[in-house]
């Protein structure tokens, strides 16, 4: 691109409503869409815009403390990354991604989640007000579980989520974890989970809601609700087997659970996320369905190749359950003049009985991708 052109296409970003601090320490490339960044939006020098899925809604804020580059990657209002690199991303509306973020394709921010510095996700979710520390690498997961900013699921610094294992020819990343879980997580009611820093979890984990890790530890098992748990490391000095191959189960067993929950998730975007949402969050609920479809392939293809190499037979997954569709929802009665009220707001207004019929609902749905 030119200078001339850049130059051009700044000042149409500008007239738009676009807040740009520093023209001179900011790039737009031609392929992004300009009616897809929002007056409001601020871009702070050292930015780089490209793709045109890239979407800023009204006060997203990219670059607070630093160059950052965002491609393909979609913004509620409010949301922000401080400084780093975001492709294929969604953050809702008040996520918030902190310096040094390095995030690619196939994770969600819902809102009021949040990261501190240095961290990296892909194909990673986490619901409302999830926080995760500093030096993170947590990629492949789902977490949930806290009520509020105060009262929130956390990953303390230093923590990694080991997405790999090398058994087999290659080793093989059918590893995904589940923190939490969506029927539930998706309510805001449930116990926070704290996983302790300086730390790791081997996937395909799991950990229930109210679960605390301690620091300093690799978390190989799984951790149930409202638990403590110290893992000590057995000591092992064996020869190694190059054509070892781990057991297919439970492994197996986990992969489908989560798979399962993200196809419950999707449900609860496309049924009752969608159907509240107004202007722009419309977009971004979209672009996080989309985002679950992409998920939910990616699970699909590491389980039938993880099974393949060990001679086991694909299940045969159920990933649109007849569960899943409008009729089945059961909250369409609380939806209806519900749209002014932010998420947040009106998911933790639900009485309990509706609660209850919309965590049976989604239940219904994850356990019937497995048949």
């Amino acid at each position: 691109m030119s200078t001339a052109r850049l130059e051009q296409r700044l000042h149409e970003f500008a007239a738009q409503g676009v807040r740009i601090v520093d023209p001179r320490q900011t790039f737009i490339d031609e392929d992004v869409v300009a009616e897809r960044v929002r007056p409001g939006a601020t871009l702070h020098p050292g930015v780089r815009l490209h793709g045109a899925r890239t979407f800023l809604g009204e006060g997203a804020q990219v670059g607070t403390e630093g160059p950052a580059t965002v491609r393909d990657a979609v913004f509620g209002a409010g949301a922000s990354v401080a400084s780093g690199y975001v492709e294929g991303a969604v953050l809702f509306p008040g996520a918030s991604l902190g310096a040094g973020a390095h995030v690619r394709p196939g994770t969600i921010l819902e809102e009021q989640a949040s990261t501190a510095h240095a961290v990296g996700l892909k194909h990673t979710i986490l619901l409302s007000f999830v926080t995760l520390g500093s030096l993170i690498n947590f990629c492949d997961c789902l977490m949930a579980g806290g009520t509020s900013r105060r009262d929130h699921s956390e990953v303390g610094s230093g923590f990694i989520h080991f997405n790999f294992t090398p058994w087999g020819e290659r080793g093989d990343k059918a590893t995904p974890s589940l923190l939490g879980d969506v029927p539930r997580g998706v309510f805001l009611r449930e116990p926070r989970i704290f996983l302790g820093g300086a730390s790791g979890l081997v996937g395909p984990g799991a950990v229930g809601f109210g679960g605390i890790t301690g620091a300093g530890q690799v978390v190989r098992k799984p951790v149930g609700e409202g638990r403590l748990s110290l893992q000590p490391i057995r000591e092992l000095d064996a020869q190694r087997d190059p054509g070892h191959l781990d057991r297919a189960h439970p492994r197996a067993e986990r992969n489908v659970a989560y798979i399962g929950n993200l196809v419950a998730l999707r449900a609860w975007y496309r049924h009752v996320r969608l159907a509240r949402a107004t202007g722009s969050l419309r977009l971004v609920v979209q672009a996080g369905i989309d985002t679950l479809t992409i998920c939910i392939a990616e699970r699909v293809k590491r389980l039938e190749a993880f099974l393949a190499e060990r001679g086991e037979a694909m299940p045969t997954l159920t990933l649109e359950p007849p569960e899943a569709g409008a009729q089945g929802c059961p909250l369409r009665g609380a939806l209806e003049g519900a749209a002014a009220e932010d998420h947040i707001t009106w998911v933790q207004a639900l009485d309990p009985a509706s609660v209850q019929r919309g965590i049976s609902w989604l239940r219904s749905i994850a356990d019937s991708v497995a048949g």
